[in-house]
C-alpha cells in the first residue's frame, strides 16, 4: 500500500538533513501507529543502515540480541564478526558511517537493550566517540515501549543534552484516515466511515486491513470477529510486548476505564488498590504508551490548572475489544459468533459516543480552524468537569476552549444515526449555567455532529457554530 499521511512528520525529519551537525532523534508511540513505516518512508531514497531488535520471549538473551544485530550487519555488507560485545558492533558500524549523509535506524530499541545493562552506556559512548563526529549523520532510536524509552533514554543522565528531538507519533488525522477508502470515498457516507474508525481509531496498521468495497459491518466482522483476524488477538499482543512489568496490572486498569473517564480516587476504589504510588506509575506508563490520557480541569477565573483530573481511555480499539471482542472470544474461536450490525451490540450507542469523542479530541485543531481561533489565543482547552459542592453544581463538558479574550467555547459532541434533536439546546444550556465562572466571561455554545441536525435546532439560532465533523474526511 502507498504511504498515507504524516506530511508534517516527514517535513520535520527532513529539516534535520539540512543541519551541519549530527542529530540523535527518538521516535516513540503506540504499537501499530506506523513508527517504522514512517522512518522507512523517510530513508527510502537515502543511504541508511537499519536494525531491529528481536521480539522478546523467555529464551531471549543479551547474546541473542547481539547475534541478531551482527547478522543484520552482515546482510548490509559488513564483515561477519563474533558478537561478544556491543562496542565491537557499534565501532564496526561507525567505520562505514564516518562521512557523507547517512541515517542509522535502531528499531525496537528496548528489545535490543532490555537484557544488557551496558547496552545504552556503550551506545552513548559510540555516539560521543564516533557517530556524532559525522555532521551529516542522523541516528534514530525507535520503539513501542515508551516507558522504557522515557526512563532509560529521555530521562537518563547518560543521554542528557544528546537528544536532538523526540517525535511522539499520534494517530493519523481524520483526513488521512479517509484516504484508506481510496477512490470509493466519494460514494461512502461519513457515518459509515466513522463506524469503522470507532473500532480502529486512526491507527494506520488497522486501517490497512479494511476493504473499501465492503460495508462498515462487514469490515468490522472481518477485522474483529473472525477466527485469526488481526484485531481478535491484538489486545494480548499489545500487553505482552511493550510493558516491563506484569501485563495483568495494565489490563485491569484499562478495563476500569472502558466505560468512561475516572478520577484517581474512583480508580482506587474500583480496583481496591492501596499502593497509590504504584498505581500512578502504571497509569503513567499507559499514558506514555499512548492508550490513555489524563485530562486536567482548570479554574475559569485565571485559566490555571487545578488538582482535579480524570483518566480517559483514549484508544478506540482497546475499548471496543474489552466491550465486545473479549466476551465473545470463545465463540470467535469456534467461528460461531453471529455479528451483523453494530447497533445490535449491547450499549453500542453510548460506547459509540465515547469513541467519537476520542476522534474529535484527537482532531481538535479542526475545531479551532472552523471557529477562527488561533492557537496563540487559547488560554487552555480540554474536556472539562467540576464536582458538585454546596456552592456549585456539578457538570461535564465534552470539550471546552477558554481564550485569552475571556470567552468559553462550550462544545457538545454528538454522534447518532438520526439528526441531533432540539432537546440538545436545553442540555447544553444546563451545562453552561452550571459552570462556575466570573461575570466578565462569555459562553458560546458549539455543537459538533456527524450525521445531521434537525431543522428545529437551526431555527432556534442558539448555537454560535454547528460543526459538521464529516467535513474532516471529505476529499
Amino acid at each position: 500500500m502507498s504511504f498515507i499521511g504524516r506530511n508534517k512528520e516527514l517535513a520535520l525529519l527532513e529539516r534535520y538533513t539540512k543541519k551541519n551537525i549530527a542529530s540523535l532523534i527518538v521516535v516513540k508511540g503506540r504499537r501499530r501507529i506506523g513508527k517504522s513505516r514512517l522512518i522507512e518512508e523517510f530513508i527510502r531514497a537515502r543511504r541508511s543502515y537499519c536494525f531491529a531488535g528481536l521480539v522478546p520471549n523467555e529464551k531471549t538473551t543479551a547474546q541473542s540480541e547481539r547475534d541478531e544485530f551482527a547478522s543484520q550487519l552482515a546482510k548490509q555488507g559488513f564483515p561477519r564478526v563474533k558478537a561478544d560485545d556491543w562496542n565491537e558492533l557499534f565501532w564496526l558500524l561507525a567505520g562505514k558511517a564516518e562521512e557523507e549523509q547517512v541515517v542509522i535506524f535502531f528499531d525496537e530499541i528496548s528489545w535490543m537493550g532490555a537484557n544488557d545493562p551496558n547496552f545504552l552506556g556503550k551506545l552513548k559512548n559510540a555516539w560521543d566517540q564516533h557517530f556524532k563526529k559525522n555532521p551529516n549523520l542522523i541516528l534514530i532510536l525507535c520503539g513501542s515501549a515508551s516507558s522504557w524509552i522515557e526512563k532509560n533514554i529521555l530521562s537518563s543522565t547518560g543521554f542528557l543534552g544528546r537528544i536532538t528531538y523526540t517525535l511522539t507519533l499520534d494517530e493519523l488525522i481524520l483526513k488521512s484516515c479517509a484516504e484508506f477508502w481510496g477512490n470509493k470515498l466519494s460514494n461512502i457516507s461519513a457515518y459509515e466511515i466513522f463506524k469503522v474508525l470507532s473500532v480502529t481509531g486512526g491507527v494506520p496498521r488497522y486501517l490497512e486491513e479494511i476493504s473499501p468495497a465492503l460495508t462498515a459491518e462487514e469490515n468490522i466482522r472481518n477485522l474483529c470477529f473472525a477466527r485469526g483476524s488481526i484485531l481478535a488477538d491484538e489486545f494480548d499482543r499489545i500487553f505482552s510486548n511493550i510493558f516491563l512489568r506484569n501485563s495483568n496490572q495494565y489490563k485491569t486498569l484499562v478495563k476500569a476505564l472502558a466505560s468512561g473517564a475516572k478520577e484517581f480516587t474512583e480508580l482506587e476504589q474500583s480496583l481496591g488498590k492501596t499502593n497509590s504510588g504504584r498505581l500512578l506509575e502504571y497509569l503513567e506508563e499507559l499514558q506514555q504508551a499512548g492508550f490513555i490520557k489524563r485530562d486536567y480541569t482548570w479554574h475559569i477565573k485565571d485559566g490555571q490548572e487545578g488538582r482535579l483530573s480524570k483518566f480517559r481511555l483514549s484508544d478506540n480499539y482497546l475499548r471496543f475489544y474489552l466491550k465486545y471482542i473479549e466476551k465473545n472470544k470463545l465463540k470467535i474461536e469456534r467461528n460461531s459468533f453471529d455479528f451483523r450490525f453494530l447497533a445490535s451490540l449491547s450499549g453500542w450507542s453510548s460506547i459509540m459516543g465515547l469513541q467519537f469523542e476520542n476522534l474529535v479530541l484527537n482532531n481538535r485543531e479542526y475545531i479551532w480552524q472552523t471557529l477562527g481561533i488561533k492557537s496563540e489565543d487559547i488560554l487552555v482547552e480540554n474536556p472539562f468537569f467540576q464536582r458538585k459542592t454546596t456552592k456549585q453544581k456539578g457538570c461535564q463538558i465534552d470539550y471546552l476552549i477558554q481564550t485569552k479574550l475571556s470567552t468559553l467555547y462550550v462544545c457538545e459532541i454528538k454522534f447518532a444515526r438520526e439528526p441531533v434533536p432540539l432537546k440538545v439546546i436545553s442540555e447544553v444550556q444546563a451545562k453552561i449555567e452550571s459552570i462556575k465562572k466570573p461575570k466578565h466571561v462569555s459562553s458560546r455554545p458549539i455543537l459538533i455532529h456527524v450525521n445531521g441536525v434537525d431543522d428545529s435546532v437551526y431555527d432556534a439560532d442558539y448555537f454560535a457554530e454547528i460543526i459538521d465533523f464529516s467535513q474532516t474526511i471529505e476529499k
